[in-house]
């Protein structure tokens, strides 16, 4: 080999070094930027004395701190100045759960605004699930598990519905059946706005067909490594390119959001998905949502 071919090569190995350092380094800074993404949502049901309301979404925390004690986290999640803040499930993570961060950062989040969670899929696998519904609950945190309340502004009204991940259901081989059968129940007939907590965003069509107005939910991770111009690879309950991995899906009068989520779980890293807050804000019908 010359000594011209040699330093070819060198220097060739010495740019791929570089190249898989900058790489490396920009996963890196992806899986810890966590940000704020903003989506309006329109409602032809949705009384004016809601138009502006916010709603800041927290799913997939999966024990992740950003910052001591989550302070990164609750300085984004208070600077978005949130009417209302749900969580969609999966604060712990079931392989290596910890109780005390989802703890402490739900204790965090009802000194902001108003908060209501729903469990997810890990929540299910742990044993001591009953034990964090309690001390959410002593932490000022509305549970709901297959439950629906009223949220009031200004006189007017609109429903809030929060379902338990299909983990929970007795027969979770038949999830949709058993979704249906419980948003039945919930959905209330008058026709007033409705939105609907849920860890699942696979059941868009079962959303749609109960008549709901806006869907909340998160699970799919992003699809965990993001490809320009295709999406998410791969997401739970989806498989590969799930067709609901992140933003704004509307079908008829049903709107739904999935959060890309804030934690990882079995796979521990992100590609081209940086964690994220989600801010939905509810707007009057003439104008448009705006996605992520």
């Amino acid at each position: 080999m010359s000594d011209r071919q040699h330093r070819r090569r060198v220097g060739i190995l010495i740019l791929v070094g570089i190249l898989l350092v900058i790489f490396f380094a920009w996963v890196l800074w992806g899986n810890t930027a966590l940000m704020v993404s903003e989506i309006g949502v329109t409602g032809t049901k949705l009384p004016q004395n809601f138009v502006g309301y916010r709603i800041a979404q927290v799913s997939d925390l999966h024990n992740a701190e950003f910052g001591e004690n989550n302070e990164v986290l609750i300085d984004l999640l208070q600077g978005t100045e949130p009417d209302l803040i749900v969580l969609t499930g999966d604060l712990v993570d079931s392989n290596h759960t910890d109780l005390a961060v989802s703890l402490a950062f739900a204790q965090q989040a009802v000194s902001i605004a108003p908060t209501y969670y729903v469990p997810g899929n890990h929540e299910a696998r742990i044993p001591s699930y009953d034990q964090l519904r309690e001390d959410l609950i002593r932490a000022g945190v509305v549970v709901l598990e297959n439950e629906a309340v009223l949220l009031e502004r200004d006189g007017a009204s609109i429903h809030l519905i929060g379902v338990q991940d299909p983990s929970f259901f007795a027969d979770p081989d038949h999830e949709e059946s058993a979704m249906a059968a419980i948003l039945t129940d919930l959905v209330p007939e008058d026709g007033s706005y409705t939105v609907l907590l849920s860890h699942r965003p696979e059941l868009f069509d079962t959303y749609v067909a109960s008549g709901v107005d806006l869907v909340l939910a998160g699970h799919a991770h992003g699809g965990q490594v993001r490809l320009p111009f295709l999406g998410g690879v791969v997401a739970p309950g989806q498989g590969l390119f799930p067709a609901y991995d992140a933003g704004l899906y509307t079908e008829g009068d049903t709107n739904m959001v999935v959060s890309r989520g804030i934690g990882n779980s079995i796979i521990p890293f992100r590609v081209n998905n940086r964690p994220e807050l989600v801010l939905v804000t509810l707007m009057p019908p003439d104008d448009s949502g705006a996605g992520v």
